[in-house]
């Protein structure tokens, strides 16, 4: 398979695995918890701090169960502002990077390279998060798209590749563009494994189910027909057929062939499925029941403004929730929320968890809740902002999404959109209808007045109220996040910075078998943390410089005793400890291997 070389990956190949494990540290007086409840990495997730640490950080609980990564990095252009500033330890490169431009503009001709030594450690933490049956998707434009399917192809294997989408991210053509006006975005699409990952079927349209109708009043129910006549050659496609009202076709039309058998033909007329016209005398046609077709749309590749929005959409959206005095204020590149409402449609489930690490203005999040309300789902969020704003404008969008924010106004949501019509709106009329009075019927509660409109070939039902005061919240809860010390040996021997109990649990779990730990509960006295199909996994530790230095923090007959009671599966034990008091070669008699804390993973893994 093709590569793609650049200035710096042989730096950055492995940085990933380098850099340190942080514990992820709550803060309590900026996270919104549920009503009565503490805050808890168990919730919602708004990490501030850089998205290369805090990736690493979630790996201890969060490996392999990620169903949808959606990201919006920097498109690099050269006019975004952002730094490279990764702590890569060769010396050629910190070489490199101190004799360059930084943050990154249009002038510097090394701009590519140093976006994708960005991309590279981030993209290959994200997969690890990534479930077996999940999927990332990552919005870009003509600057850096085609490197960044390389980069991808390379990553996450180019047969996982699923679909390179067209955004329509503006509604109207920008006439002092000096060539072309740039109109689109791409959403690119990846799977962990494209041979299990399939996306969500799309609602069908009214206009599709209007294609099906049933003059016949045929028991199997709405059908619409198919030509019976193709050009491929058929060895039994040229007999005579005669029409129920005795008129005779003496074969296909010319050049063409009966797509069945005479045989076939009789049968599918005697069951009821061969259409003849109202008076029985037209050239005959498959009927097509709607009770065969797909119960939902298959995703096209092109994402027209008109069903997901575009970025003024965006803007507005933000204009209306936080308190800007013009868009000039708000966050420079938001994405719409029908944009990421239809990447969850195509790949969430109602109990599946969502990252973006390149959160920005908290779109994603807000999507998600969006999401929640509509099916009661139980999605859950993860968002990583490193710039300042995290809490001033990424928590704060989610803040006033859930609790609601001041507004004085009429509110206006889209509750329904789809391509039709007039002539499609005239045949089926009563179905239409009784589609939108189903709609009214579900949201009516919620708003003054349901207004319906068929314009460029959509029809749309919108929601409008009238707000005096507060905007309603949509409700959810979310724990506010920053990144603590590296967990490292200097941190053990000197007392400072010392992991809590349950942080170290994941780290060594996670460091140990490559897995995730699903809960840590509070330390069992055979220090049991929590096992895999080969191993089961123990720690003895207190985050107390006196304990760390004292007998207790050692590994003891008394301790070995309890970890063999404790094993009835005969798995492989696997203990850590600052210290031990019996010998490895008894230890490994009892199939119980010691780790000093915190130690090289290449013992066990055998690297």
């Amino acid at each position: 398979m093709p590569t793609l070389d650049f200035k710096g990956k042989q730096f950055v190949y492995s940085h990933h695995l380098g850099v340190p494990f942080r514990e992820l540290q709550v803060v309590a007086d900026k996270s919104l918890p549920p009503e009565g409840q503490k805050a808890s990495l168990d919730d919602n997730l708004i990490i501030h701090g850089d998205n290369l640490e805090a990736l690493k950080a979630l790996l201890p609980t969060h490996a392999g169960k990620v169903d949808c990564i959606f990201i919006d990095p920097p498109y690099n252009t050269g006019n975004e502002g952002w730094c490279y500033n990764d702590n890569v330890r060769s010396p050629l490169m910190k070489e490199w990077l101190k004799k360059s431009a930084n943050p990154v503009d249009k002038e510097d001709l090394e701009r590519h390279d140093k976006w994708l030594c960005m991309m590279w450690p981030r993209l290959n933490l994200l997969r690890e998060l990534l479930s077996e049956n999940g999927s990332i998707w990552v919005t870009l434009d003509d600057n850096e798209i085609h490197r960044f399917r390389m980069v991808m192809d390379e990553i996450f294997g180019e047969d996982n590749f699923i679909a390179s989408c067209i955004w329509q991210k503006v509604f109207s053509p920008k006439n002092t563009a000096q060539y072309f006006s740039e109109d689109h975005d791409y959403v690119l699409v990846y799977a962990k494994n494209k041979e299990t990952w399939r996306p969500n079927l799309l609602a069908r349209s009214q206009e599709m189910e209007g294609r099906y109708s049933n003059p016949d009043n045929d028991p199997k129910g709405p059908w619409t027909s198919g030509d019976l006549s193709a050009r491929n050659y058929y060895s039994e496609g040229t007999y005579e057929i005669q029409c129920p009202s005795g008129r005779w076709i003496k074969g296909p039309p010319k050049g063409m062939y009966w797509r069945v058998s005479k045989k076939r033909f009789l049968e599918l007329d005697k069951n009821g499925e061969i259409w003849w016209g109202a008076e029985g005398n037209n050239q005959p046609r498959f009927k097509r029941y709607l009770k065969d077709v797909k119960q939902g749309k298959v995703p096209q590749t092109i994402w027209l403004n008109k069903e997901v929005g575009h970025t003024q959409d965006a803007k507005k959206e933000l204009l209306e929730i936080l308190d800007f005095e013009t868009s000039d204020d708000v966050f420079v590149t938001p994405k719409p929320l029908g944009l990421l409402e239809r990447v969850l449609d195509l790949s969430t489930a109602e109990d599946s968890l969502v990252l973006d690490s390149f959160a920005g203005s908290a779109t994603t999040a807000h999507a998600v809740i969006n999401s929640n309300n509509k099916d009661n789902g139980n999605r859950r969020f993860i968002l990583v902002e490193c710039e300042d704003y995290a809490d001033t404008l990424t928590a704060e969008r989610v803040r006033r999404v859930i609790k609601g924010y001041p507004y004085i106004g009429t509110q206006r949501k889209e509750l329904h959109r789809e391509t039709i019509t007039w002539s499609t709106f005239e045949k089926k009329q009563s179905k239409v209808l009784e589609h939108i009075a189903s709609i009214e019927n579900l949201h009516g509660h919620e708003y003054d007045k349901i207004k319906k409109q068929i314009k460029d070939g959509a029809l749309t039902v919108t929601g409008e109220r009238k707000v005096e005061e507060m905007a309603p919240g949509l409700g959810g809860s979310f724990t506010y996040c920053t990144l603590g010390d590296p967990i490292n040996i200097e941190s053990l021997l000197t007392g400072k910075g010392l992991p809590s109990f349950e942080a170290l649990a994941h780290y060594v779990f996670y460091t140990a078998t490559g897995h995730s730990l699903e809960r840590v509960g509070e330390a069992a006295p055979d220090g049991f943390i929590g096992e895999t199909g080969l191993f089961r996994v123990h720690l003895f530790y207190q985050p107390e410089k006196e304990w760390l230095r004292s007998n207790d923090a050692a590994l003891n007959a008394e301790r070995v005793a309890a970890i063999e009671r404790s094993n009835k599966s005969g798995k492989r034990a696997i203990v850590f400890a600052v210290a031990k008091f019996m010998s490895q070669k008894e230890l490994t008699a009892r199939r119980i291997e010691f780790c000093q804390l915190p130690y090289a993973v290449h013992r066990i893994m055998g690297d």
